[in-house]
This record gives structure tokens, sequence and C-alpha cells, in this order.
């Protein structure tokens, strides 16, 4: 062998080594970053020379699994947070706050005036728990609108990070592109393209597929697409206040609507999915039998014309809050959003310039309505209105299916069992998440597995890639050594 082609063996070899040990030490650094993928350097002989090629591990599979496994679980998550503040807030049958405890107590009050209709302080004791009843449907409400609204504006910040983490892979998929063309090293820039799609498949539910040049086109997981040559528009108007029918506003993407019950291609993933589930399904279905709670009452409690010919039947105890221009209490032709506007009649409240009397005898629309046979002003303890409210309130009535519990209950079973709805869903959402989480952790593992950065491994990598240098440099110390030999030699 020549001291030329020795020399340039050596010096070959040198070089190799270092880009060898240079990449492991990327991976040395990388190995507490969960989205960095291994790189592997191979050394190629051709040219008279040896040359090193880096490449990242990495498992396509595997990947996808991830990103499915990530953007499931962020839907659960989403769901779950918004059941869990509507049970906490009013869903526990338990709670003495919630509805169907107001129920209760509200029916045993009811009972206890009716046994004794001459005894004024369970006349304010009835009064006073029908308040209670109203306030808890209002606040009930209230939390539902509560809980729409925050997910539309979670929503609109959903949509804002797609946007953002869209431009994001632009700037990546071009600079994989390019390295692709140029034949330089790309691992680093699909490291970071795959980084971002991780992020992005937690707002939205994603598939990608790879074209020619490095080329990464990514879709919905409806299949609509996000990115294909260029970034799509994202778009959402939220919506500032949500009162009773409030519609939220569906995210377009590049035109299509993607969430909303009028979606021809909805999107099954990510926390936008879970979003527009607990906003337009959950939240009002909820407030669907708040409302049907609150026109039982105000059905139940309406006072019937006692005069011929009779006139219209009106709200009674309970009303909307709707009343003529001659005081009469309108009793509403659906249950749309009463549970937001029930309220007691002021005509019985004697805060507000009523009669605690009307609660037994009737007449809060005027003496048309009166039901007690005495004559007015008598005071005579007559309980048959009372015992027919109790009857009536203990009877079945039939819920429409819109409640999600429709059938024929009475009123306080179906106060309980829609407690139980609100407790179900979260316990249904509380396992798919504890599911979708150990999915996700396998998923994470075995690509961990196959891509990640072992420690141990690379030092002892490094330790082999040292020796072979260091025989590298004692080569060329040698050849060194024989040259100027020779050149002695020759002088």
């Amino acid at each position: 062998m020549g001291l030329s082609l020795a020399l340039n063996t050596a010096r070959s070899s040198l070089l190799a080594n270092a880009t060898q040990i240079a990449v492991s030490a990327r991976n040395s650094a990388g190995a507490t970053d969960p989205t960095y993928s291994r790189k592997v350097a191979t050394v190629v002989s051709g040219g008279g020379g040896a040359s090193v090629a880096v490449r990242r591990a990495s498992d396509d599979a595997l990947f996808a699994r991830m990103l499915d496994g990530t953007s499931s679980l962020a839907s659960r998550e989403a769901l779950l947070g918004g059941l869990t503040s509507l049970q906490q807030t009013v869903g526990d049958p338990d709670d003495a706050a919630s509805p169907a405890a107001k129920v209760a107590a509200f029916a045993t009050a009811l009972q206890s005036s009716a046994n004794a209709p001459d005894n004024g302080d369970l006349a304010r004791s009835l009064l006073d728990r029908a308040s209670d009843l109203a306030g808890s449907l209002n606040r009930a409400a209230g939390a539902v609108q509560t809980v729409r609204r925050d997910a539309d504006t979670a929503i609109r910040d959903s949509v804002a990070r797609i946007n953002d983490l869209l431009a994001q892979f632009d700037l990546a998929n071009r600079a994989v592109m390019k390295g692709t063309v140029s034949g330089g090293d790309i691992s680093d820039d699909l490291d970071n393209r795959d980084r971002i799609l991780a992020k992005l498949s937690e707002e939205v539910g994603i598939t990608t597929v790879a074209r020619a040049g490095g080329d990464l086109a990514v879709y919905t997981d409806s299949g609509v697409p996000l990115f294909d040559r260029a970034a799509r528009t994202v778009s959402f108007a939220a919506t500032a206040v949500y009162n009773p029918g409030t519609v939220g506003a569906a995210v377009m993407i590049d035109g299509v609507a993607v969430t909303g019950p009028g979606s021809p291609m909805p999107l099954q993933g990510g926390r936008i999915a879970g979003l527009a589930e607990l906003r337009d399904t959950v939240a009002t279905t909820y407030e669907a039998q708040l409302d049907a709670m609150a026109g039982t009452l105000i059905r139940a409690f309406a006072e019937t014309s006692t005069t011929t010919p009779p006139g219209p039947a009106r709200a009674g105890l309970f009303t909307s809050g709707v009343f003529t221009t001659g005081g009469a209490a309108v009793l509403p032709g659906s249950d749309a959003g009463l549970a937001t506007a029930i309220r007691i009649n002021p005509a019985a409240d004697p805060a507000a310039g009523g009669s605690l009397a009307t609660l037994r005898d009737g007449g809060m629309n005027g003496a048309g309505y009166r039901a007690n046979p005495a004559a007015a002003g008598t005071d005579a303890a007559y309980s048959g209105r009372l015992d027919a409210l109790v009857k009536t309130l203990k009877g079945t009535g039939s819920y429409a299916a819109a409640t999600g519990i429709g059938g024929a209950a009475t009123l306080q079973d179906f106060a309980t069992t829609s407690a139980g709805w609100i407790e179900a869903r979260r316990k249904t959402a509380t396992g798919e998440v504890d599911y979708q989480t150990t999915l996700l952790n396998q998923a994470s593992g075995a690509l961990s597995a196959a891509t990640g950065v072992s420690t141990d491994d690379e030092t002892a990598r490094t330790l082999q890639l040292q020796q072979s240098y260091s025989a590298s440099a004692k080569l060329i110390s040698v050849i060194d050594d024989l040259m100027k030999i020779l050149l002695n030699a020759v002088n």
C-alpha cells in the first residue's frame, strides 16, 4: 500500500469516526426529549474513502398510532372537563343545592301546607321552598350556559393554535423538501415536522400522506385537507354571549363545516371535537332536561278560570316572568328557556305586594281564578286546592325524547334521573379518558422503543468510536514517521 493511499484511508477513517462521535453526542443530548428520534450514522465506502450518511430512526405506523391516540385522548379530556363542571355544580342528587333535592324539599313543604292550610308559617315555608327550587333551576341553567360559553372560547383558542401550527408546519415541510433535493442531513427537520404534527393532533384528529420529494399532506380524520402544498384556512366566529337557544358557530376548514349537527365531514378526534360535543350536544341536552322540569312546575301550578265563560289558563305560583297588560301571568307555549326564566309569581309573595293566601285559595290572576269555595276575605281554611296540587305534583307526566331521558315519569323521578344522567356521562367519559391514556402510553412507549435513545448504548458506541479514532490517529502518526524516514533517505 502506498503511503499516500494509506494516508487518505486513515484520514477518511478519522473523519468518519469524528462524524459518528458527533452523531452519538447529538443522540445523548436529545435522550430526554420525547420528540427526538435517534440518529443513525452509517459508514458508506466509495470514491477512494469512507463517508457517513446520517438518517433518523422512524416508524410511520407507530407514529400514526401515537397521533391517533393523542387526538382521541384530547377529545375525551375536553368533554370530561365540561361534564365535571356540570356535575360539580348541579348534578349531584345528594347535594342539597341540586334541582333534584330542591324538588323533594318543595314537595314536602307542599304536603305540610296541605295538611294544615290555615298555618301561615307553613305557607311561608312553602313559598320559600318554591323560591329555592326556581333559583336552583336558574343557577343550573346559568351553569349550562357558562359551560357552553367556555367551550366556545376554548374552540376559538384551539382554532388560533391550529392556524399557527399550520404556518410552522409549512416552514418545516419546506425545509425537509429543500434538504431532500440537496441531499443534506434533514433528520432534525423531520423531527421538527413530527413535533408540530404531534401538537396539531391535540387540537384536531389528523392523517398524513407522504408525497414525492419529502412533501407531506395533512388531512383531518374526516378527510378535509388541512395542508396540501399550502396551509388551508381554519376559521371560527366565537359567540360572546350564550342564552337559552343560542346556536354556536361551526368550525370551518377551507369553507367546509367540521363541527355541528349540519357538518358533512365532522371531526372525530382532537380537542375541538370534544368541545363541540360538549357545547352542542351534552350541554344542550341537559338544558332541555332543566327546561322540562321548569315547564312541568309551571303547568302543574297553573290556575284555571272559574268564570262563565271560562278565561284562558294562566300561570300560577311558578311563571316565566311574562304577564299581560292586566297583570295576569301568561302560560308559556313551550319549555324552551324556562329553566332560565322561571320565577315566583309576585302575586303570591308578600315581599312583592302579593298574598300568601293565594297559595291556598288561588286567585293570583284575579278573582276569576280563585279556587276556594269560601267567600273572599273569610280566610276559610279549605285544603282542596293544595291537595289537588300535591296530587298533580306527584302525578306522572310525559317528557320529550330531546331530554335524553324521555318517557313517563314523576317530576321527582325525572329530576333524580337527570342528575344521574350527568353523573353517568361523567363516569363514561372518565373511563374513556383512562382507556385512551393507556392506549396512548402503549403507542408512545412502542414508538420510543423503536426511535428513542438509550444512553447506555450511546455511551458504549462512543467508547468504541473513540478507540477507532485513536487507531486512525495512530496510523497517521506512523505514516508521518515513515514519510520523514523517506524524505531523509532521499535527501
